[in-house]
């Protein structure tokens, strides 16, 4: 019997599990391992861990592992590839593919099929494939460069906005609630926390965006809803580059649309933000079909463990 490991690398958490040809035989989540957000010690404490508990639970040792599939953002940074590579190579029998964390997620949606993918999480990335294949990519450069639609953005873009409010004279919940869910006692306090170096995790702030939206607050509610706008403007991106190459591979014949799926926790649970994605991409493409629900990328990499890639 073959068995197969598949990884979801996020910027927070790592997702494993351990499967046959047809069932999952276990499944354990740790700490990130991805070296661009934990040192190499943490990283690799979380790893073993997580091995440990797969092989206690399964009853099946790492040495007969067949084939290892890592979805992870950043998978052309060479610290955080590299690592990856040698230390499973070190741990885990058997062949080892690694891709981004966003293709995984297509694989979750589309089996290798065509399709699009919008991401958001702590970051964010949309990817699309066409029907031969080809990966089409926006977005997914960072917190710095890009991120649209991510907990990140919002958290920061939150109080970006905030303090735009009180420079031009209107009032937002935002300030009482960040000052509480990072207890801090005054607003002199929160200029100087959000500007330290290291920066203060943004993307924490992205529940209490939410929460202020949802009690009416106008600045939060246009944070979610120009977010969402960024991301669906890149779905369109990805949209139109699909179609191009579709035209082209097929004599200019108009191509089809491709459906749209989610996956990550602001697409799961900020509603707001979902909403003025699909809304955004509706205004280009009115019928494109979005998927019901978010994706679990981890499904996309037990696929492409099991099958190398193949449909």
């Amino acid at each position: 019997m073959a068995f197969f490991l598949a990884l979801d690398v996020g910027g927070t958490k790592t997702d494993y599990v351990l499967a046959d040809e047809t069932r999952e035989l276990a499944r354990v989540r740790t700490g990130t391992i991805k070296r661009m957000r934990a040192d190499s010690e943490t990283a690799t404490a979380n790893l073993e861990q997580a091995l440990a508990e797969l092989t206690a639970r399964s009853g099946v040792a790492m040495n007969a592992i067949s084939r290892t599939c890592v979805g992870t953002a950043g998978e052309s940074v060479p610290l955080v590839a590299d690592w990856l590579r040698e230390s499973l190579r070190a741990r885990v029998s058997g062949d080892l593919i690694l891709i981004g964390d966003v293709e995984i997620a297509l694989d979750a949606a589309f089996r290798g099929g065509e399709g699009v993918l919008a991401m958001a999480g702590t970051g964010s990335n949309v990817a699309g494939r066409t029907v031969d294949g080809r990966l089409v990519r926006a977005g997914g450069w960072g917190p710095a460069l890009a991120d649209q639609g991510s907990a990140h953005r919002i958290g920061l873009e939150s109080l970006r906005a905030a303090f735009l409010a009180k420079d031009e004279g209107r009032s937002t919940l935002l300030f009482d609630a960040v000052l509480e869910f990072w207890q801090l006692a005054s607003l002199d306090l929160l200029i100087e926390y959000a500007n330290s170096r290291p920066a203060p995790d943004f993307s924490r702030l992205s529940e209490v965006v939410l929460r202020c939206a949802n009690q009416g607050d106008e600045v939060a509610t246009s944070v979610l809803r120009k977010e969402g706008e960024d991301l669906g403007w890149l779905v369109r991106v990805v949209v139109r580059r699909l179609r191009s190459a579709s035209a082209a591979a097929n004599s200019g014949e108009q191509p089809t649309l491709p459906s749209l799926a989610f996956t990550g926790s602001i697409l799961e649970k900020v509603q707001p933000v979902r909403d003025a994605l699909i809304a955004a991409v509706s205004s280009e493409f009115a019928t494109i079909r979005t998927l019901d629900g978010v994706v679990d990328p981890i499904e996309g990499a037990i696929w492409r463990a099991r099958t190398g890639g193949k449909s």
